[in-house]
């Protein structure tokens, strides 16, 4: 710790401090849930809390003791008012003058960045520490972060304008050393904070999560509290009232502001929650090539590994499917950047669609692709139909495909504004009804609601992420599904009289009987 300060501070006593490593700062005059807060050590952490349990507060009481002690750090505050920043600010210096700490007095001041061919400038509060380490109060600016290093505390993060962003900016301060703390209420269900606690709780990312209610801070002591400061002598009787009175304040509110339950979003077009509700225990099965210059590969190779690779991983699944129940499937295309994905269905008896499986297909080369879905879609029990993304290069699959099972059973899509209008509606219609079930996955879950309302019309924006594999994505498992969806709605049936290209078997399946609704055949097609 900082060499002025007394070794055995009376006051650092009192909340329980020796004042000497880091990991023994847990102060006794802290609430619980406080304590918990400052002694976890993880280097990126969230908190999803309550309005008003003083969160910040104990945030402060850690940051003012790492900003003194001698092996410690800068501290960053963001919050997104000037008010909030000279309220943090003033919390550091109050618990440094507690603590017995030397600190300097309050500085107001500006920090100067380029933006573009602009000089530009934005208010700054700073308190200055004798360790020679400081706490500085930015705006919520992302590139005010750049060049910074040591702790980042993001206050009220579901309330910043471009959180993904400064979240970005925040974690590059971690290579050195850094931390991120992220403190929030919520703002919705489609807010980006909570989609960042709800892949925290998915693991998809390596952070601390907390969650503190108002009932929890209650619990804790927050009542007794607020009557230390007060003068008031606590009753059960008051705390009763109390708390009721709280919960008057927030009235339909209260749940997302006092008990850490966001809200769903207005702008969204699934929400999580909704989609989760709808997914089971199902495989989404991933294919990409084997060796870097697999398209050089001759013919027989390619087709070799891609059947070898079928037989292995998919044919177990659909020798599983009801052979009496009618089948389809949808398919969004990609090649070198985004994934193909195939999604089939059986209509189940109740008419729910059950996605038995999700097959992606990733930087696959045109032969393959069409190998792996003449595959699927020849052993679908009772196949009646088909849609098919055919923008660009899309558009070859879908043909072969309309020319495999004919133009009454496979539709060749052009993904439009119009299309997805007419069609968005009754997807999630079928969400909310629970007649879609679809395997539970991360990835797919994060492609549906990668549809984003735009003009009333739900699309998938020109937006790439990342998958859990690191693959490059773009909604592609959402408009297989929906692709799907629409194909397990429309009026397909074989048209008399119409003709389906025939291709040569290289191997047949020993299922007995055939597959019912396809003529029997169930060959592996290596040329076309």
């Amino acid at each position: 710790m900082n060499d002025q300060v007394p070794a055995q501070s009376t006051v650092a006593l009192a909340v329980g401090h020796t004042l000497e490593p880091r990991e023994a700062r847990t102060p006794m005059a802290l609430l619980p849930y406080q304590q918990r807060w400052c002694a976890d050590k993880t280097q990126v952490k969230v908190m999803e809390k309550s309005r008003r349990i003083g969160l910040s507060w104990g945030e402060a009481a850690d940051t003012a003791l790492l900003a003194a002690s001698t092996s410690g750090m800068d501290a960053w505050y963001i919050g997104y008012t000037k008010d909030m920043a000279e309220e943090f600010i003033r919390d550091c210096a109050d618990w440094a003058r507690m603590y017995g700490l030397a600190a300097g007095e309050i500085e107001e001041g500006e920090e100067v960045f380029i933006d573009g061919d602009e000089r530009q400038s934005i208010l700054t509060f700073t308190i200055r520490f004798a360790s020679g380490w400081r706490v500085t109060a930015l705006s919520s600016s992302p590139r005010n972060l750049r060049g910074k290093q040591g702790r980042v505390i993001i206050d009220e993060a579901a309330f910043h304008t471009a959180l993904g962003e400064l979240l970005k900016a925040a974690m590059a301060l971690l290579i050195w050393g850094g931390e991120v703390h992220v403190i929030s209420t919520h703002d919705g269900a489609e807010n980006p904070f909570n989609e960042l606690c709800q892949d925290i709780r998915a693991g998809k990312v390596p952070y601390a999560l907390h969650r503190v209610t108002f009932d929890d801070a209650v619990t804790d002591g927050l009542y007794e509290r607020v009557c230390l400061r007060t003068g008031k002598e606590p009753t059960e009787e008051g705390k009763a009232k109390w708390v009721a009175d709280i919960r008057a304040q927030y009235r339909d509110n209260a749940g997302e502001e006092l008990d850490c339950i966001p809200k769903n979003s207005g702008g969204a077009w699934l929400n999580r929650a909704l989609i989760e509700a709808r997914m089971y225990d199902a495989p989404v099965l991933r294919w990409k090539p084997p060796a870097d210059n697999f398209v050089l590969w001759s013919d027989e190779q390619r087709t070799a590994e891609m059947r070898d690779w079928l037989e292995a991983n998919v044919l177990p699944l659909l020798l599983a499917l009801d052979p009496d129940l009618t089948s389809g499937f949808g398919e969004d295309f990609g090649r070198t950047g985004d994934l193909t994905s195939i999604a089939p269905f059986q209509i189940e008896r109740n008419m729910t669609r059950k996605f038995p499986f999700l097959l992606e297909l990733a930087n696959c080369p045109f032969d393959q692709q069409r190998e792996a879905l003449f595959y699927i879609g020849d052993r679908l029990p009772r196949m009646r139909s088909g849609k098919l993304d055919a923008r660009g290069n899309g558009q070859y699959l879908a043909e072969k495909a309309q020319q495999r099972w004919g133009a009454s059973r496979i539709e060749c899509v052009m993904l439009s504004q119009t299309w997805y209008r007419d069609n968005t509606a009754p997807l999630k219609a079928a969400f909310e009804d629970g007649t879609i079930l679809l395997p539970r996955s991360a990835d797919v879950l994060d492609d549906l609601r990668a549809f984003q309302v735009v003009k009333g019309i739900p699309l998938i924006p020109d937006v790439r992420s990342k998958g859990s594999d690191g693959q490059q994505r773009h909604g592609d498992a959402g408009v297989a599904i929906l692709l799907a969806w629409a194909a397990s709605c429309a009026e397909a049936e074989p048209a008399e009289g119409e003709t389906v290209e025939a291709e040569p078997d290289l191997y047949r399946s020993s299922r007995p009987g055939g597959w019912r609704g396809n003529g029997g055949r169930g060959g592996f097609l290596g040329h076309h």
